[in-house]
């Protein structure tokens, strides 16, 4: 089995009081979040939310409008190229240089990490394997379709055997045995240890994944727990999520 290193730290990743401001349109307000070793974390919420913003924070692909975010410690502002090596990013929309064969990408990917070959030709021949798509290594990513693209770059986030996954939306355009397959190479990393911070609309693969779930509602996290947590008494996930956000409006 592909075993993935581990951290060490009690937090890997800590949104610290971190708010994000979009022209005068609060996207994110005082976020505060601890995410452990060995957990996965789904955050839910409706579009619009401040989901998508979390997710940029944690990526510093945004700076924070106050407070900061911490990946192992680390400021990924202040210290941004020790703390994006500490986590990989599976975006939504996976983007792929379409003249580059999979493996070429994967090749390039480990190269911006100072990969060496040998350990580099090791890793993507595993990746491959696990992600079910060596048939299609050596083929050019313009004739991908958008399911395996995701897959080429889900492999690419663990190349450098990261301890924090994020990802955002992770089953866009799998199908049903690649959506099972990435579940439990998810499931696999938060087991040896790493964290996975994930955004998702699909609150049946929520249930399925996460160890807690977080709901974020109008740039506020407005509930936080285990799923047994969230769930008001009596209801599933989905009806606790709809009266969460929805309130009176919940049908």
């Amino acid at each position: 089995m592909l075993r993935f290193r581990t951290g060490v730290k009690p937090i890997s990743i800590f949104f610290d009081n971190a708010s994000k401001n979009y022209n005068g349109v609060n996207a994110l307000t005082n976020f505060v979040l601890t995410i452990p070793p060995g957990e996965l974390f789904g955050c839910l919420g409706p579009n619009g939310a401040g989901k998508t913003t979390a997710m940029k924070l944690a990526a510093g692909l945004v700076k924070p409008t106050a407070g900061r975010v911490l990946i192992d410690g680390h400021d990924i502002q202040q210290d941004p190229l020790t703390a994006k090596r500490l986590f990989g990013f599976i975006p939504d929309n996976p983007y792929i240089y379409e003249a580059l064969t999979g493996r070429e990408f994967l090749h390039y990917c480990a190269g911006l990490y100072k990969m060496e070959l040998k350990e580099t030709v090791e890793k993507v021949a595993s990746l491959l394997t696990r992600f079910q798509i060596t048939d299609w290594a050596d083929r050019r990513a313009g004739q991908y379709s958008h399911g395996m693209k995701q897959r080429i770059v889900m492999a690419s986030a663990f190349l450098h055997d990261p301890k924090v996954i994020l990802v955002d939306e992770p089953m866009i355009g799998l199908d049903p045995a690649a959506m099972r397959m990435v579940k439990k190479v998810l499931r696999d990393f938060v087991d040896d240890g790493g964290s996975v911070f994930l955004s998702t609309h699909t609150l049946t693969d929520a249930e399925e994944l996460c160890d807690r779930v977080g709901i974020i509602h109008r740039g506020s996290l407005v509930a936080c727990g285990r799923l047994d947590e969230v769930r008001r008494e009596g209801e599933n996930l989905e009806q606790s999520y709809m009266a969460i956000t929805q309130g009176e409006n919940a049908l």
